[in-house]
């Protein structure tokens, strides 16, 4: 079964620093029909004002992993942890037993946005745990998070995996899943086909029950996009 959520659907959330967007119910926007999926509890599309960002604050029992498509983030954590994040760029923050962090757009002219999102674990209370890393943009299907932390991914404490599918003009691919598993894809850029069903930016797809899609780029521009691999 594949379900379609259109990016105008997605809940709205209007600052004087911040303009985000919500896949899933966040603060003070609630839909009962999309508390999250699966394990998967966020997926927040954040604009960051100039020189602006988010206070010191603290998280428990979250798998926060951040993908930076415009600018690059500031960020210091409880940890000890001084980082910056460019464009392209993945963070993974398993905040475990508890970490306090502040998250800021390093340029005083230039807007941030990034994905936030969080998986919620399988092991709660582990001690805290920071990653970072440029995977690139390879044409095709790149592994971002594992359970295991194989070839070079971050590892996530939950039975779920998270991939970057890029496809150039004309690319065409099969996935193959486990029926027994779900499946999520966010849109970022391009248009993306999945089964006859067109996903445009921001727009969010669920699968459940399929042995495989077929993913296509009919159009000429490269399509990027994120996968999530869901128990």
């Amino acid at each position: 079964m594949l379900s379609v959520r259109k990016s105008e659907d997605r809940g709205l959330a209007s600052f004087s620093w911040l303009e985000s967007k919500h896949s899933f119910s966040f603060g003070s926007y609630y839909d009962p029909d999309n508390m999250g999926f699966s394990a998967l509890r966020v997926i927040n599309d954040d604009i960051v004002a100039p020189h602006a960002g988010f206070e010191t604050h603290g998280h428990r029992n979250m798998e926060i992993i951040s993908f930076i498509l415009e600018g690059t983030i500031e960020h210091k954590d409880s940890e000890g942890n001084t980082k910056t994040i460019k464009a392209g760029e993945f963070q993974l923050m398993s905040a475990g037993s508890g970490i306090y962090h502040s998250e800021f757009n390093a340029s005083s002219t230039e807007p941030l946005r990034f994905l936030q999102i969080w998986v919620e674990p399988n092991r709660i209370n582990s001690e805290p745990r920071y990653q970072q890393e440029n995977f690139g943009k390879n044409p095709g299907v790149t592994t971002i998070a594992t359970p295991s932390g194989e070839n070079q991914s971050f590892q996530i404490y939950q039975d779920a995996s998270l991939h970057q599918l890029v496809l150039l003009p004309q690319q065409e691919l099969t996935l193959d899943l486990d029926h027994q598993r779900s499946l999520y894809v966010h849109q970022i850029e391009g248009v993306l086909v999945v089964e006859g069903h067109k996903l445009m930016p921001g727009d969010g797809l669920k699968v459940t029950d399929q042995q495989s899609i077929k993913v296509l780029n009919n159009s000429q521009q490269t399509v990027l996009a994120l996968v999530f691999d869901l128990p």
